[in-house]
């Protein structure tokens, strides 16, 4: 079969692979229809997420058909159109039973101390071939698996693998409420997602800082106030905003990657200096091809307006990927300012199917999140463009089609943006 593979840092491919097969009771096969590139791909190939294995299967998004269940899965039958969570969990021990599907005891070969398993990664999150193939093998598929209904076409379902779960997550680690002023460090796709997320969970104002005027256009368009910190201090523009409180919540959907300022007051206060130490220590295996797989040059930027920009005992939640080898936090600024701070990986399934639900009631509408779609074989072309981060390619899906899949577009709600863009509402606006 043909898989997107990780060679070295800087080296992706799309390959020949052998088709996976049901190797435990409770795995499943999935023929998948449409995968999708994150940001957290990127971070292998930039070098700032070590310990990949060379001819890993790539991506931890997808949506496809059951092709073959094991003897232990009850639940689920072939031409079952599912989705499946980026994180692997087993649905029995006590971390899963209490929601914490990320710190399964059982899924990681490593033992129960080893920590998150997800499709894709390194071998130290499980070692496991991920979704960017025409085939998948999906263990605990029990679990690993939700169903779909015919109204939540592929576009919208790629987007609640992972993206919108974490964006969610990510929300309710900041302690988001009723009328809360939120801040999003970040308008990749979880940031993007996050606007949503946050206004579902109650925020009474939103703002989204980034640098890429096609991210800010996004954001604006969902009816966020946006801050581009190319052209002002993020910090500054965020109390000047709240009437000089900073925001109540703050959301970092940016992590190791990240870029400091290229000019503007914001960038003549960066500590080039220190930033180019937590680069080294991020990545010290980059390899750079010209302007691509270059990583981040200010790794705790988000972290540091995070902390600054977050009112008095405020809340930050941390969704942004920060890898072990990372480890500068202002944490005496925080400390000083009595925060609550939360972070880690998304429990998943605890989270996808209200989302499914979400969107198969019309209450959101992830569609115009994506807004790149890439053929099969052009994916490496594809992971370049994302990582350089060229305009337009915000969110990149890989459609691979076949039978029970459903195009963009499809499904009953889609394409009006509710709670997700300014678009013209729900079904009585046709």
């Amino acid at each position: 079969m043909k898989a997107v593979v990780w060679h070295a840092v800087g080296d992706v491919r799309l390959d020949d692979v052998p088709e996976p097969k049901v190797q435990e009771p409770f795995d499943a096969i999935v023929r998948i229809t449409t995968s999708a590139i994150c940001g957290t791909d990127l971070h292998f190939a930039r070098g700032t997420m070590p310990g990949m294995k060379e001819g890993r299967v790539l991506g931890h998004e997808a949506v496809g058909v059951v092709e073959e269940v094991g003897p232990g899965v009850r639940n689920f039958r072939p031409g079952d159109r599912v989705v499946v969570p980026s994180t692997v969990a087993c649905g029995s021990c006590s971390y899963c039973r209490a929601g914490y599907y990320a710190q399964c005891d059982n899924a990681n070969p490593g033992g129960p101390l080893a920590g998150t398993v997800f499709f894709g990664g390194p071998e130290a999150a499980g070692g496991l071939d991920g979704l960017q193939a025409e085939y998948a093998r999906v263990p605990y598929a029990h679990t690993g698996l939700v169903p779909l209904p015919d109204s939540v076409d592929d576009g919208q379902a790629v987007l609640l693998s992972d993206i919108y779960p974490t964006a969610w997550f990510g929300a309710k680690l900041a302690e988001v409420g009723r009328g809360d002023t939120v801040a999003i460090l970040g308008g990749g796709p979880v940031g993007q997602a996050a606007i949503a997320c946050a206004r579902l969970q109650g925020a009474g104002r939103i703002i989204l800082v980034d640098g890429l005027p096609d991210r800010l256009d996004l954001a604006a368009r969902q009816h966020a106030e946006t801050v581009d910190f190319n052209a002002e201090d993020p910090v500054t523009a965020i109390r000047d905003l709240t009437g000089g409180i900073g925001a109540d919540r703050v959301i970092d959907a940016v992590g190791v990657d990240a870029q400091r300022p290229a000019h503007g007051p914001a960038a003549e206060q960066a500590d080039r200096e220190q930033f180019e130490r937590e680069r080294e220590q991020a990545a010290p295996e980059a390899a750079p091809k010209g302007d691509t797989w270059v990583p981040g040059n200010a790794p705790s930027q988000a972290a540091r307006w995070a902390v600054q920009a977050v009112a008095k005992a405020g809340t930050i939640g941390t969704v942004g990927v920060y890898p072990p080898q990372v480890e500068t936090y202002p944490f005496g600024e925080a400390f000083m300012k009595n925060l609550t701070l939360k972070s880690g990986n998304c429990n998943h399934r605890a989270y996808v199917p209200h989302l499914v639900s979400l969107v198969a009631t019309g209450a959101l509408d992830p569609t115009p999140l994506i807004t790149r779609w890439s053929a099969t074989q052009d994916a490496v072309d594809a992971y370049t463009s994302f990582d350089r981060r060229e305009s337009g390619w915000t969110k990149v899906a890989i459609g691979l089609g076949g039978e029970g899949a459903m195009p963009p577009g499809s499904g009953e709600q889609a394409g009006y943006g509710t709670a997700t863009t300014a678009g013209t509402g729900g079904p009585e606006a046709r």
